[in-house]
């Protein structure tokens, strides 16, 4: 076996790459568009194919033949040395991932892979999938396109505008339908903010159904695939588990480490999710703090890149929570304005502040206990990133500063990004950023550090 072991995901949306050594440590994790600046780039950075044995995310005969059944063209085999099932490339970045020993139930739920759209798996087996065209992930695309958003992107946009509608939609006609290609041809008549609600609703139903059959095996499960990004819906599920585990990248992108997880069989040393291009230097924290006292906000570059689609506080946009902040935030991000933020809270004071499940990764959403609109969605949840004491990130000092000073234990965390663009990646994108998007109408200055 070689020294090294490159996992590979490329080909379809969200290229990324792993580094590996057979003895479990992750050396490196990174996603191609953080590179190229394209957001959801399906090529490849090509630095990180060079080393080690590569092995691919999925089966490309499989996936060329359903191709072939849903009227797509036949693509050439990825060149690689191994490949892996795509479901179980999800699964293995929870499975071999977890924190705890017990053995899980591992459940993933996409759009797509080669031909299973969910599936549940025991002891490294796979015991039950649902099939294309059936599909949860497709489904919840194809509802995200139908309001005019971006399949494949604006998932999470949906998620928070159904708080603001109704779900009295019935979406069983619509679920049962091949929707690959979308469903602009089925007229709903509804407002946008109810048909997301709906969509919403059903995809929690569906989910439930799944995580139902898959407490038969274990009552400690590991969960992926893209739908595993969808927070509202993890919060319904979570008190149906002992414990859960949810890899901070559960998409496409992170089954790169599950590849070279899967072709390794063993467990990974996982400390942090912060596992790409590191920007080194010290960030002076009390500069940070006394900026946000007097701006509200700043953004902040620094350490390793997350890895996954969410900032944790190396590559994040933060503010004063107490300050009405989040209509500014949104322009300086080009969002649309009714998107909610999330909060960044000291673990010690987590159960004060909200109600509710709560981990490291932003991965559900809790009932805010507090008056603090900026970071608290129009439902009255927030989706927390809790920060432990041995947080990789300078956000924990940070946030040990700005209690200190204010008695506040929480920050607004967003992403150091704008709408459609990737996360900063390098210390040049991130004084490109600075310069370009540093003035939000004269009136307040925006710096990175």
């Amino acid at each position: 076996m070689f020294g090294y072991i490159t996992g590979l995901s490329f080909g379809f949306h969200d290229a990324a790459a792993t580094r590996i050594d057979t003895s479990g440590n992750i050396y490196l994790a990174v996603h191609s568009e953080r590179y190229t600046g394209k957001k959801n780039d399906r090529n490849l950075y090509p630095e990180y194919i060079t080393l080690g044995k590569t092995v691919f995310y999925e089966k490309p005969f499989r996936k060329n033949l359903r191709r072939l059944y849903a009227g797509q063209k036949w693509k050439s085999r990825p060149k690689a040395d191994y490949y892996i099932d795509h479901h179980w490339s999800h699964a293995a970045a929870s499975y071999y991932t977890r924190p705890w020993e017990e053995e899980p139930v591992c459940v993933v739920i996409d759009a797509i892979g080669e031909w299973d759209t969910a599936s549940i798996w025991w002891k490294k087996k796979k015991v039950w999938s649902m099939k294309y065209p059936r599909s949860l992930g497709l489904f919840y695309s194809a509802m995200t396109h139908y309001i005019g958003l971006k399949p494949n992107e604006d998932e999470h946009i949906m998620m928070g505008m159904a708080a603001f509608g109704n779900a009295f939609i019935n979406m069983d006609y619509i679920f049962s339908q091949n929707l690959h290609r979308g469903c602009k041809h089925i007229a709903i008549g509804a407002h946008e903010h109810n048909i997301a609600a709906s969509a919403q609703r059903k995809l929690e139903e569906e989910i439930k159904k799944i995580m139902t059959r898959a407490k038969k095996y274990s009552n400690y499960l590991c969960y992926g695939g893209g739908v595993a990004l969808n927070c509202v819906a993890n919060t319904k599920i979570h008190n149906m588990f002992d414990k859960i585990w949810i890899f901070p990248n559960p998409g496409d992108a992170g089954s790169s480490l599950g590849a070279a997880a899967a072709y390794l069989d063993k467990p990974l040393q996982f400390k942090h999710p912060y596992l790409g291009h590191h920007i080194r230097g010290e960030i002076n924290v009390k500069e940070v703090v006394t900026h946000l006292l007097d701006y509200s906000y700043c953004g902040i570059a620094n350490g390793g890149a997350e890895f996954g689609p969410r900032a944790l506080g190396n590559r994040s946009l933060i503010a004063d929570p107490r300050r009405d902040v989040k209509d500014t935030v949104n322009k300086i991000k080009r969002r649309q304005l009714f998107r909610p933020f999330a909060p960044a809270i000291l673990e010690e004071y987590s159960d004060e502040y909200f109600d509710g499940p709560m981990n490291e990764y932003m991965q559900y959403v809790a009932k805010a206990k507090h008056d603090y609109k900026s970071v608290t969605h129009v439902d009255g949840t927030a989706r927390v990133q809790i920060v432990k004491e041995n947080c990789e990130s300078v956000i924990r000092k940070i946030l040990e500063e700005w209690y200190e000073q204010t008695k506040c234990p929480m920050l607004l965390n967003t992403s150091l990004n704008i709408k459609g663009k990737p996360m900063v990646n390098d210390a040049e994108d991130a004084l490109l950023f600075e310069k370009k998007y540093g003035d939000t109408d004269n009136t307040e200055t925006y710096h990175v550090k």
